[in-house]
């Protein structure tokens, strides 16, 4: 059995420049971050070999791989010809919340099968790999940070260049500063759960409108910004960078932000928040937000939403678990 885990993200600043609608024609830039929460894959050989089991939401037992439901399972199964096998996938949250959890669960199959077959694939050609079956063989409306978030783990600012080429760069600041932006950062659970196809694909069409690519220029330069504020230490800038940021995003597409959002938001802001945002292409999941600690109690009360305590995590995708890989 092989037993791996790849973190879920949560994304600061530059969301939706990762779609190559945009970047290949202006570039693109995020900030972002791994967290302690993740997807879990195992894979074990099946005890009937000439069946494949498959353990998700739903379970599947099928006798040729390419009758799998799953879309995912189907395409990274097939491509890299894996069957007779029983695989299983959990997850800290659940799917829909605007953690990257489609991108997270594609990078840790890629990464577990490659174990199984005794492979080594570097963290790159994992979130490589992860685009292709996502974006060129399943045809997701997406961008690219999720997988590359997943695949290298970290605080870093990732570069979507108009070739197609991908930059990963750790943030470098002082560990003090890394501890308190990581203190100062509450998320709550807003409900919800949705599929950011409908409102990625939006996003992806109104790319031909000038006033929404203003806005995701804007987006850049303010995510070029936070990288600059964390590097220099000055935590109050990136919060209200936060802040500029979402009322940018949520102009790109009608999905994105609703009343309720709005509301809580607003809330949030009047109780001691500097800035926050919306986790995910928008309408529902996890809304996060930096308030230093004197105001962190307030803002709990104030919200009256389910709250998920996190921490930053440094390794990306990794195995935690190696056993035999056949019997006998």
């Amino acid at each position: 059995m092989i037993i791996t885990k790849t973190p879920f993200r949560i994304s600061f600043c530059g969301g939706g420049s990762d779609l190559a609608s945009f970047y290949e024609k202006h570039g693109g830039c995020v900030l972002s971050t791994s967290i302690n929460k993740y997807m879990y894959i195992s894979v074990h050989p099946y005890f009937d070999q000439r069946y494949t089991a498959l353990k998700y939401s739903e379970n599947e037992i099928v006798d040729d791989i390419s009758k799998i439901k799953h879309k995912i399972f189907n395409c990274v199964l097939n491509q890299m010809k894996v069957s007779g096998v029983e695989i299983s996938s959990t997850a800290d949250v659940p799917a829909g919340t605007g953690l990257g959890s489609s991108s997270t669960f594609t990078v840790g199959l890629l990464h577990t099968l490659s174990c199984y077959q005794g492979k080594y694939v570097s963290k790159a050609k994992l979130a490589e790999g992860a685009c292709d079956v996502e974006i060129n063989k399943l045809g997701s409306p997406i961008g690219k940070q999720d997988q590359y978030a997943a695949a290298f783990g970290g605080l870093n600012f990732i570069r979507f260049n108009p070739d197609g080429s991908v930059s990963v760069s750790p943030i470098v600041m002082k560990p003090e500063t890394y501890r308190k932006l990581q203190d100062n950062l509450m998320m709550f659970y807003i409900g919800h759960s949705r599929s950011a196809n409908s409102i990625l694909s939006e996003q992806k069409k109104n790319m031909s409108q000038e006033n929404k690519v203003n806005n995701l220029l804007k987006m850049c330069s303010l995510a070029e910004q936070m990288k600059a504020a964390l590097e220099n230490n000055d935590l109050s800038s990136f919060g209200k960078i936060m802040n500029q940021s979402w009322e940018l995003k949520r102009t790109l597409a009608s999905g994105i932000s609703n009343p309720e959002i709005d509301r809580t938001y607003e809330t949030a802001m009047e109780n001691g928040a500097l800035g926050g945002k919306l986790l995910g292409a928008g309408g529902g999941g996890f809304l996060l937000f930096y308030c230093e600690p004197q105001n962190q109690e307030k803002l709990r009360i104030a919200v009256g939403l389910k709250q998920m305590n996190f921490k930053f995590e440094r390794d990306g995708t990794s195995v935690v678990y190696i056993g035999d890989k056949y019997w006998g």
